[in-house]
């Protein structure tokens, strides 16, 4: 390693060594915490079931996810923070400390030009961004997926879990340096710059959060007459109930038909409807969501990267 690299390195190691220590104290601390829980489910021959609605209520049970939901829902809540915490901490400083004090220009009299100083710095943050969320992601799977979707544990679609796990996050912690490193060369100074970063990555991920269900369509599940309904299990309830009629219109449960038993029955009997129906997602559609929000934090973090080389070529012209 030499030359601009060695320089980018030489200036980053400090994070990069402080930010690999704790991955590898988080690693230990889930490897024993997962031992103990695996050691627990084989004690006593505990077999999950998936879904809310119940069926493996024991003692056990109770004991297993009382003793981890907690702890993943803590490891998943900082997968959900380490892009914010990448482009605040990390991204904001990167280019816009060099600017602020000047040292960027020693840098550029070496013959270095601004896109290859810039690519150094910045390939470097972000190969380690990457690896860091990666993980991270990994570690919050493979703790919850013994005990997934469980009772009144943790969800695929519960945000410790969700923005946490999967190529979302990963590409979540890109666009995070990416935004933060853009504040960072916009705003004069740092500390302004790192809560502009903080701005940006928190309004995208409150975004992505409330426009996700407009991605693609749930599933409607419809029941006959007074079938009994299908169990949610472990899909993701959009909260739409309803009737239907002969002809396959909708009517929401909000405005009709707010009963059970034989009162249900005689107002389904009265407004002609002949079935009921209930939107969720389906757990299979994790993939869709995740590969579909990666997809965007990577256009995004695309886009800043190539108005941050832009900019910094005008400013250092």
């Amino acid at each position: 390693m030499k030359g601009v690299l060695w320089l980018a390195w030489r200036q980053q190691r400090a994070m990069i060594l402080t930010g690999a220590a704790l991955l590898a104290a988080c690693a230990a601390w889930v490897a024993y915490r997962r031992s103990e829980m695996t050691r627990l489910i084989d004690q006593y021959g505990w077999t999950p079931c998936p879904g809310w609605n119940g069926g493996c209520e024991s003692l056990a049970t109770f004991q297993i996810l009382d003793g981890n939901t907690t702890a993943i829902r803590v490891l998943g809540t900082a997968g959900l923070l380490l892009p914010a915490v990448i482009g605040v901490f990390w991204g904001a400083p990167l280019i816009g400390r060099e600017l602020e004090t000047g040292t960027f220009k020693l840098a550029l009299t070496q013959g270095i030009g601004p896109r290859r100083w810039f690519a150094a710095r910045f390939g470097l943050a972000a190969l380690f961004a990457v690896l860091a969320s990666a993980v991270v992601a990994a570690l919050v799977a493979w703790w919850w997926l013994p005990v997934a979707n469980t009772l009144d544990g943790l969800y695929w679609h519960d945000a410790p879990v969700y923005n946490a796990t999967g190529p979302a996050p990963v590409a979540c912690a890109l666009f995070g340096l990416a935004a933060g490193t853009l504040a960072g060369l916009l705003v004069p100074r740092v500390l302004p710059a790192m809560g502009a970063a903080l701005a940006a990555i928190g309004t995208a991920m409150v975004f992505t959060t409330y426009f996700r269900r407009s991605w693609i369509d749930p599933e409607t599940r419809i029941t006959p007459g007074m079938t009994p309904k299908r169990p949610v299990g472990s899909a993701w309830s959009t909260g739409e109930f309803g009737y239907l009629t002969p002809d396959g219109r909708e009517h929401s449960i909000s405005t009709v038909c707010q009963t059970s038993g034989e009162e249900l029955r005689q107002c389904m009997a009265e407004h002609g409807f002949v079935a009921r129906y209930h939107k969720v997602y389906p757990s299979g559609d994790f993939w869709t969501f995740q590969w579909i929000d990666a997809a965007l934090y990577l256009g995004a973090a695309a886009a800043l990267v190539a108005l941050t080389l832009l900019v910094l070529r005008r400013r250092t012209a």
